[in-house]
């Protein structure tokens, strides 16, 4: 089945020239040579782990499909879901609800923040940022859509909807693109995308959503942009250089080094599955233990500034 995402290819390479052209002659800073040179190396990296996976992912929603086809003729009553437009949207509506957890246990589980650490690991925010993607992450991704197979939508179908998310998420990218007004408020769009990668505090592990922001607010992740606050973009622990192997390997590196050296298997399954940045003896932060941290001494300066004035 061939990707739709590949048509996309020399609009997406049009625009990335473009946005190129204006940060230069705007003197924008938008793009760095040597960063832009390993989200190529990433990207090409990625698309190719994609295309030798796009087999196995379709042969597991393949697999669930005609395996649970019996029980959905027993006692659901039909077969498949079939191709009807309604079809369509639930199944778009499913998928981006499939990517939401995806993407947040990307962030809040550190085995597969290793996978999607790359991602984020530029303090550069543009359309090149968009394929700098995980190597490892299509290994493990299509488990988070196995009920929809199980309930009868087409294996083809679903690839294509998650195709579809994929190329929206291309355009999320971009710091030229300003509030989009009510439609900002329904779907993801770059302005709340920025806030997503973010490495301020107030804005970590915030807006996962692909094409949706419905279930960021759902669920409450949801934040807006502080047109007030300055957006630093990246990681706050970022890999040294700029080596597409490094980039998509060190944090694993890291895992392994940490659970080397646990002391206990409490110890070694949290720094696997915990949260990134958790640490036995409170060394390393959580970024929900930053946020609270940020939090208390924000209200303690206000305090102040009352009290002073």
């Amino acid at each position: 089945m061939p990707n739709p995402f590949v048509y996309f290819i020399p609009v997406f390479a049009l625009l990335i020239l473009g946005e190129a052209y204006i940060s230069y002659h705007e003197d924008r800073e938008l793009y760095n040579f040597k960063d832009s040179v390993a989200s190529t190396w990433v990207g090409l990296g990625a698309a190719a782990f994609n295309s030798l996976t796009k087999a196995y992912q379709i042969g597991l929603f393949l697999l669930f499909y005609k395996l649970f086809e019996p029980l959905r003729q027993e006692y659901l009553g039909y077969s498949n879901i079939g191709w009807a437009w309604w079809a369509w949207v639930l199944c778009l509506i499913g998928d981006d609800f499939n990517f939401y957890w995806h993407h947040r246990f990307c962030h809040t589980i550190r085995i597969f923040w290793a996978a999607h650490l790359v991602h984020h690991s530029s303090e550069k925010f543009n359309l090149g940022t968009a394929f700098r993607n995980g190597w490892t992450i299509f290994l493990y991704k299509p488990v988070y859509w196995l009920w929809m197979p199980i309930l009868g939508f087409n294996p083809v179908m679903i690839a294509l909807c998650m195709s579809f998310n994929s190329i929206y998420q291309f355009f999320l990218h971009t710091t030229l693109v300003p509030r989009l007004g009510w439609l900002g408020q329904i779907f993801n769009n770059p302005w709340v995308h920025q806030v997503h990668h973010a490495c301020n505090v107030e804005y970590l592990d915030r807006n996962h959503g692909g094409i949706l922001l419905i279930w960021d607010r759902l669920f409450g992740t949801y934040l807006d942009k502080d047109e007030h606050l300055e957006t630093k973009f990246g990681v706050l622990h970022p890999p040294t250089g700029h080596n597409p192997i490094t980039l998509n390997f060190h944090e694993f590196n890291d895992i392994w080094k940490d659970v080397h050296q646990a002391k206990t298997w409490r110890e070694r399954w949290f720094y696997v599955f915990g949260p990134p940045g958790w640490s036995p003896d409170g060394s390393r932060k959580t970024s929900k233990q930053l946020q609270e941290e940020w939090k208390a001494n924000n209200h303690a300066v206000r305090l102040k500034e009352l009290t002073e004035h």
